[in-house]
């Protein structure tokens, strides 16, 4: 049996009618209803089987109902034949409108993408009957969004409608989906969903300077290291697209200078990386490059992806400390050398170009004994003290230079003197000697090896000559000669008896 939904009027809607082979038309026979919606949805007549709905009913809240009906004995009650199973279906009528259950939604879709490139799918929903009619039956259409996008009408998917579609231009669109039922007709009910769609971004634009000169200016002393300046190629694209790297392509200071990209601002940073001098150059010309690090071979053919732009650097005057003519100095004197002469010479110059006069002077910390003078005009070194080699051979001291203009600028440099040596210093023998001689000694018997040390060092080695005393010369019993067996014949005289004891 059927009924059709939401039928609302002034009587209960005939459903149907039961009606048993055994009724010959007496009143004997009572008809009765069981199950679902029995006695308050459906009500039958028990006398001539009449089934009657006495409720508004809703197919999407319940489509069908099974009921069981049977033919008794009004009197008794007693079954006049088996029960009989039946259904009563619910009719459809176009009552629901259709829904995106999952709106608004978001999409993307790659900028440059060409026509009929896929972005999303829209679903709607109809709580009617999809078997009967067309109530359920959906065509999708876009309200807004044209000519940008379109949507196919029964898949309900969207794509691209426009080419060459610029993120740069515009980013974002707001596009408006309708799915209407009743296969699109008119008198089909509708409903709308939003989709707000997001261009991507591809590399389809090269970096740019902001400027095709740039001038900077930098001190001569600057550190190495240091930042002297920032470019920036500007890249309309964003994120990993919009990344460049900078390098020096040309200019007469590639060894001088050095480019690096600052990762977070994307700007080029201008670095020393060596000594500037402004008294050897003034200027300096560089052609930076900014190139993107990742080509999307797509649009290649529309590159390069690089620009070009012109660095000029002004070096400036700094106030330099003075220079020796050597980073050290090693001047060498005689000991026996006399009071207040002149043991060498230092130089130094100032490197500005206002070349200011230098002072010299002598560190006192490295000359605590005040052995050296220094001409605070000339650099000329003097001897202040008696020198002694055998006390100290060398002495280390430290010459200060100093711009009379300002006091502030100061150099310094180690000189080592070495003091060279005079034979100033006797022999002396290395030990006492005391020397015994049994009576019976014979002749040539040696009874004694001498030897003897010199403070002084020269150049040849030590050379003595032996003898003995005066008063011992013409003594019969001794006599004293070189050691010709020994290595170092100035050591190890021998003394040896003439006569027998």
């Amino acid at each position: 049996m059927f009924v059709l939904e939401e039928f609302s009027g002034p009587e209960p809607i005939l459903v149907g009618r039961l009606h048993t082979d055994l009724d010959p038309g007496s009143s004997k026979i009572k008809y009765i209803l069981s199950g679902d919606g029995a006695g308050t949805i459906f009500v039958i007549n028990d006398k001539t089987g009449d089934i009657h709905a006495m409720k508004r009913l809703d197919r999407e809240e319940k489509a069908e109902y099974t009921l069981t009906a049977q033919a008794v004995d009004r009197d008794t009650n007693k079954p006049l034949e088996p029960p009989s199973e039946f259904i009563i279906k619910v009719q459809d009528i176009n009552d629901n409108a259709p829904e995106f259950v999952d709106g608004p939604y978001h999409a993307t879709v790659p900028e440059m993408s060409v026509v009929g490139t896929f972005v999303t799918k829209v679903t709607a929903t109809d709580a009617d009957d999809p078997v009967y009619g067309n109530s359920a039956k959906l065509v999708y259409s876009i309200l807004e969004g044209q000519p940008y996008f379109s949507i196919e009408p029964h898949t309900a998917i969207i794509k691209t409608a426009l080419p060459n579609m610029d993120r740069e231009a515009k980013e974002e669109y707001f596009v408006v989906i309708q799915a209407k039922d009743m296969g699109g007709h008119m008198g089909g009910l509708s409903g709308t969903t939003t989709v707000t769609i997001t261009l991507t971004d591809v590399n389809d634009n090269p970096p740019k300077f902001a400027q095709s000169l740039y001038h900077f200016s930098v001190m001569e002393d600057v550190a190495l290291g240091e930042p002297i300046g920032r470019v920036k190629a500007n890249d309309l694209d964003i994120g990993e697209n919009a990344k460049s790297s900078y390098d020096i392509i040309e200019g007469d200071g590639m060894d001088i200078f050095e480019i690096t990209t600052d990762s977070q601002t994307q700007d080029g940073i201008i670095r020393v990386r060596k000594p500037l001098d402004f008294e050897t150059k003034k200027s300096y010309t560089l052609k930076v490059e900014a190139a993107n690090v990742h080509i999307d071979p797509r649009f290649i053919s529309g590159g390069p992806f690089k620009d070009t732009a012109t660095v000029k650097i002004v070096v400036e005057d700094a106030d330099e400390p003075p220079v020796f003519s050597s980073p050290t100095y090693l001047l060498e004197v005689h000991e026996n050398a006399a009071i207040n002469s002149v043991i060498g010479q230092v130089t130094a110059h100032d490197p500005d170009v206002s070349s200011s006069p230098i002072r010299f002077s002598i560190d006192r910390h490295t000359d605590l004994e005040r052995q050296f003078n220094i001409n605070a005009e000339d650099g000329k070194i003097t001897l202040a003290t008696p020198l002694d080699r055998e006390t100290n051979t060398w002495h280390n001291i430290t010459i200060v230079a100093t711009e009379t203009r300002n006091h502030s600028q100061v150099s310094r440099v180690p000189v080592a003197i070495k003091v060279l040596d005079v034979n100033d210093n006797a022999p002396e023998f290395a030990s006492e000697h005391e020397a015994f001689l049994c009576e019976n000694g014979k002749p040539g018997q040696v009874i004694q090896i001498v030897s003897a040390i010199d403070k002084d060092d020269p150049k040849n080695g030590h050379y003595f000559l032996y003898s003995l005393l005066p008063e011992m010369v013409n003594n019969p019993n001794f006599t004293i000669k070189k050691n010709e067996g020994c290595r170092a014949p100035d050591r190890f005289p021998l003394f040896s008896a003439l006569n027998q004891m």
